[in-house]
């Protein structure tokens, strides 16, 4: 909306031009949501305290998280609501991925808000349930999948590029729509299940967004692309912008949620993230560097799926608790301490992954 504008008066006035640089409104995408989600949070916060919008603790948690009950929560509202304002405001509304990227936030998003809803407001412990959770999870992640596969412009949009190896471009056809459904989906509960002690969740999602609005930046470059020998998809620099909201609007937020939390991101948040996350992942066609960067989240996944195949199988647990951060809890780990350690291995594999781009 500010790029129509300035385009405008530019004719104008020639400073207006400096909107035509992508980094500039990056930044701008990022001050604007971080600006937003300060803002807007206390007022979010009151709101949701006098509507007793409170999380619901588990029994069989560690006993430190019984002191959380009552916690505002569905507060990834404000995250959503920083993201799309300044995406709206800073990004080329012409761009398709855009409004995909934005699409797909939107309905993940709203799939968490009624499983908040019914959990907080409507007091049923079992939320939305799981089919149907599933379901609206499957029609956005299929939907986005289908809508970028049919809408491909370029060749690299469709292949699939693995790191450490210059030439392993492989055109996947259809198993494309299949891959980017279970990436969307998958990184939706991810980070669902990571999000789980205050701002465990949320700076992981700022690290790895800002990496992937860096490769957005580079893989729609012809220049950079070439030179980097990664994959060049048109129009997919325009993600910059979207990725610097999530990085503004997750900063702005950890600013409420850090240790101890004045409110929680609830699954509104959570789901939304994830699914942006991996969407723009496989816009830019780097969805295994982007599997490597966000390894905690792989981490909490696979920690989850092996208790539960452990136990039916065997009868026993792996794990004290599933998600691992409950496991380093009752391990005797304060809370600060894992949070920490986790954010650390998450700075780690960013920088990893970002390695990759070179090492080819």
């Amino acid at each position: 909306m500010l790029l129509w504008l300035a385009n405008i008066l530019s004719e104008y006035i020639s400073a207006f031009q400096v909107f035509q640089y992508l980094t500039f409104r990056g930044i701008l995408g990022v001050l604007v949501a971080l600006g937003m989600s300060l803002l807007l949070g206390p007022w979010m916060i009151r709101q949701l305290v006098q509507k007793q919008i409170g999380q619901a603790v588990r029994n069989d948690g560690p006993q430190s998280h019984f002191s959380k009950a009552g916690t505002p929560t569905m507060g990834g509202a404000l995250i959503l609501i920083s993201i799309g304002i300044s995406t709206l405001l800073c990004s080329d509304l012409s761009n398709r991925f855009v409004w995909v990227v934005l699409a797909v936030t939107l309905v993940f998003g709203a799939v968490g808000w009624v499983d908040d809803y019914r959990k907080v407001i409507e007091k049923d412990s079992r939320g939305l349930p799981a089919r149907w959770k599933y379901f609206w999870q499957s029609v956005g992640g299929l939907g986005a999948a289908i809508a970028l596969y049919v809408t491909a412009q370029a060749p690299a949009e469709t292949q699939l590029f693995v790191p450490f190896f210059k030439q392993v471009a492989w055109e996947m056809g259809l198993l494309y729509v299949v891959m980017t459904y279970f990436v969307i989906v998958g990184s939706s509960n991810a980070v669902n299940l990571t999000d789980g002690l205050d701002g465990l969740a949320i700076l992981p999602c700022v690290l790895v967004g800002t990496a992937l609005g860096i490769i957005a930046y580079l893989s729609g470059h012809a220049e950079f692309s070439s030179y980097l020998r990664i994959g060049y998809v048109p129009g997919a620099g325009e993600l910059v912008v979207f990725c610097g909201a999530i990085a503004g609007a997750g900063l702005g937020f950890l600013w409420f949620n850090t240790y101890p939390a004045q409110v929680f991101m609830g699954d509104v948040g959570a789901l939304a993230l994830g699914a942006a996350l991996g969407v723009v992942a496989v816009i830019t066609r780097h969805e295994i560097v982007y599997a490597i960067m966000g390894g905690i989240f792989v981490l909490e996944t696979v920690s989850v799926i092996l208790q539960v195949g452990s136990f039916k199988l065997t009868g026993k647990r792996i794990f004290r608790m599933a998600p691992i951060h409950h496991h380093f809890e009752l391990k005797g780990w304060p809370e600060p301490r894992v949070i920490v350690r986790f954010w650390i291995i998450t700075v780690m594999l960013v920088l990893f992954g970002l390695m990759t781009l070179k090492l080819r």
